[in-house]
């Protein structure tokens, strides 16, 4: 549910029957092969109040509610960011749970007043389930409120909220197990790229669902991240450095309903066919205001260069070329880490475009693998499962398929190098530095 003032959330009730019929559809169609391990991924930076009872007094408010964006800049006024962002990976947004939190207590201090707890909604769901509140290190790692360098609830933000630790879930790592046979829910973005074949420096994973990210794992102690990028956590050996934006699929979705374009398949072909920055169009793509690489959360979506002769599909097109653009420099953060990694895509939006993948490998200068499967968030998480168990002993004993590798070509590079530097004109001027 979206609201005009930039409210984006849902309501816990609906999405835990969700969740749960999911789960008996499951639990019923395995009669012949009984569960005995469940395993979940969860979306990052939600947030949910619960009261004494743990009736929710909140909705869930997701990593897109940018209402808390004032608050956060009022946090970075009081606080040191560096040391926030070394403490935590985290920077002071409003998609993080301190901005959210601050915002709560402000502009609902009845509902604020009446929680005893703050969860996600994978603790949610899971507490209601088996009985057991906790949070994974992965989870708490996206909310902004883990200190990683000393695996607990940062003193210093539970301070200034002020919050106490016993309003927040346990912490626990993948290998604790809730009631007889749950492993505790992870960060999404974790799974996808364990479901990618990325667990190494070897691969850096770009996803492209209804937002985007492009994302590191490897086996590290915490580290302190570039300012553009996050750090968030799988479990407490193997970090996770990268950078989301606001913006995928949801944009697509978006200019096709405003703009009554035609489905993909038509789409598509149009598409392909068009010259690299052909259009003379320049987009900064903020739907849902910027996360990564500039963290401005009231940023919104801006359109220079139009003119009498600019179609849909022009728009369209450097629609899809600007998020390349944001990801391109996301790239460039991550390149210090792995300068040699592959890169492999997933996610459904971008998977179903051949062309947008093209624009992708050649806005990059390097070859983009489109993963042949198309469930890497759920093939990760199934796979953390069977790890977590003891039931795989390496990730690298999996198998990964991937499709087709898509070549940059090199005078499209070329020319998405200048279109990169006129949208970083268009970005100073319009949201500075």
């Amino acid at each position: 549910m979206s609201t005009p003032d930039g409210g984006a959330f849902l309501e816990a009730e609906a999405l835990f029957e969700a969740a749960r019929s999911c789960l008996e559809s499951v639990q019923r169609s395995a009669r012949a092969a009984p569960i005995v391990l469940k395993a979940m991924d969860c979306f990052w930076q939600g947030l949910l109040g619960v009261d004494s009872a743990g009736r929710p007094t909140t909705p869930v408010l997701t990593w897109a509610d940018t209402r808390p964006a004032a608050a956060a800049s009022r946090l970075a006024e009081r606080l040191d960011e560096r040391q926030i962002h070394q403490r935590t990976g985290c920077r002071l947004h409003a998609a993080y749970w301190p901005a959210k939190l601050l915002w709560l207590r402000e502009a609902e201090p009845e509902a604020f007043g009446k929680t005893a707890r703050w969860l996600s909604f994978g603790e949610y769901f899971q507490w209601r389930l088996t009985g057991e509140l906790a949070s994974s290190l992965s989870m708490a790692s996206g909310t902004g409120l883990l200190n990683q360098l000393t695996g607990t609830w940062d003193e210093e933000l539970l301070a200034v909220l002020p919050l106490e630790p016993s309003q927040l879930p346990l912490l626990v790592d993948v290998d604790h197990w809730l009631g007889a046979d749950w492993s505790p829910a992870v960060g999404d973005g974790a799974t996808s790229n364990l479901g990618s074949g990325c667990f190494d420096a070897r691969r850096l994973a770009v996803n492209v669902g209804t937002s985007s990210a492009m994302r590191l794992l490897w086996e590290s102690e915490p580290l302190s991240p570039p300012p553009e990028l996050w750090s968030y956590r799988l479990d407490r050996r193997r970090i996770l450095l990268g950078g989301a934006l606001s913006e995928g699929g949801n944009l697509w979705a978006w200019l096709r309903q405003t703009l009554r374009l035609p489905r993909l398949g038509g789409l598509e072909k149009a598409l392909a066919s068009m010259q690299p920055d052909a259009h003379g169009l320049t987009i900064l793509p903020f739907l849902a205001g910027e996360r990564s690489p500039g963290w401005h959360a009231d940023a919104r979506l801006t359109v220079h260069g139009m003119g009498a002769a600019t179609t849909v599909l022009d728009v369209l097109r450097a629609a899809l070329e600007a998020i390349a653009y944001r990801l391109a420099i996301v790239h460039e953060g991550l390149r210090p880490y792995a300068p040699d990694a592959e890169v492999v895509a997933s996610g459904g939006a971008i998977l179903r475009s051949p062309a947008w993948l093209q624009i992708l490998a050649d806005v990059l200068g390097r070859p983009v693998h489109a993963l042949a499967d198309t469930q890497a968030t759920l093939r990760g998480t199934a796979l953390l499962g069977l790890r977590s168990a003891g039931v795989l002993d390496d990730f690298g004993d999996a198998e990964f398929a991937v499709g087709r590798t898509y070549e940059p070509v090199p005078a499209a590079h070329a020319r998405y190098e200048e279109a990169i530097g006129r949208q970083r004109r268009l970005y100073e001027r319009v949201l500075g530095n």
